[in-house]
């Protein structure tokens, strides 16, 4: 059963985010974007801080070790994201380091295209972090069903404003809307594929489940505090600070109702 759930976790979780960000996308609503983002915020953190980190410790024979590679997975992620900023641009005026609030610009289409740079860097790093968003799904489940089903939550929220960005880039690429759309289903996939290889990985390896979760808490704090939360604040009037702080409370608060809803049974 635990395969059918994280297969069905991470298949469900990647179809149901695209989905969403291309109904979001080709509304053209583009305050929904800034919505969905504190949103996400507000489930990473409370995923990290009140299931993810909790199990850890809890699992743990040596807490400190494990605060340890938190800390560490931090850094990794500020490193990883330097080395790929550095690697596919070098100057400040370009894709990557456009309006930045996710992991990937979500940024405001400049008007010429760009025949496919932007888009096919976007959809390799894509693919890549979809995969490892099913690895942790699958750690995650095989921690416990529950502390699975709080991980995916919090990953399709988070991935809908990213997928959010992926098209916006995608079009400004050159890219038509459907061929946008198939593209960032087929990256989608990669979750799938990262879920069931970490299953049967971590058959063999069960040791490296605990690690696994001290830094899918690490990704999770990393993008919704480095990645994420900078770009609220280029909306720095009252009414929209209250507005984020209560989207990114209402976050907190899904993700503990589904975490509550799912110990319970």
């Amino acid at each position: 059963m635990t395969l059918v759930y994280i297969s069905a976790a991470s298949l469900i979780g990647g179809l149901l985010s695209v989905g969403l960000a291309a109904l979001v996308s080709f509304a053209t609503r583009a305050h929904w974007v800034s919505s969905l983002i504190s949103f996400a915020i507000g489930a990473l953190l409370g995923a990290a801080f009140l299931e993810v980190l909790p199990h850890a410790f809890g699992n743990s024979t040596n807490i400190q070790g494990t605060a340890a590679t938190v800390l560490g997975g931090i850094l990794a992620f500020f490193v990883l994201e330097k080395l790929v900023l550095w690697r596919h641009c070098h100057v400040e005026d370009c894709e990557v380091h456009g309006p930045h609030e996710g992991e990937h610009a979500h940024a405001r289409a400049q008007p010429q295209h760009d025949h496919g740079r932007s888009g096919l860097m976007i959809l390799v790093g894509d693919s890549f972090h979809n995969f490892v968003d099913g690895v942790l799904i699958a750690a995650a489940f095989m921690e416990s069903t529950a502390l699975g089903l709080v991980i995916a939550t919090a990953v399709i929220a988070h991935e809908i404003p990213q997928e959010v960005g992926d098209f916006l880039i995608l079009l400004h690429s050159g890219y038509t809307k459907a061929r946008a759309f198939v593209l960032n289903l087929l990256s989608s996939l990669m979750m799938v594929v990262g879920a069931i290889g970490a299953y049967f990985a971590l058959q063999w390896v069960g040791e490296w489940v605990n690690t696994l979760l001290a830094l899918a808490a690490a990704s999770m704090i990393y993008v919704a505090v480095a990645d994420l939360i900078p770009g609220l604040h280029k909306r720095p009037e009252l009414a929209a600070t209250a507005q984020q702080v209560l989207l990114i409370l209402l976050g907190i608060a899904c993700v503990w109702i589904v975490g509550e809803l799912a110990h319970a049974h």
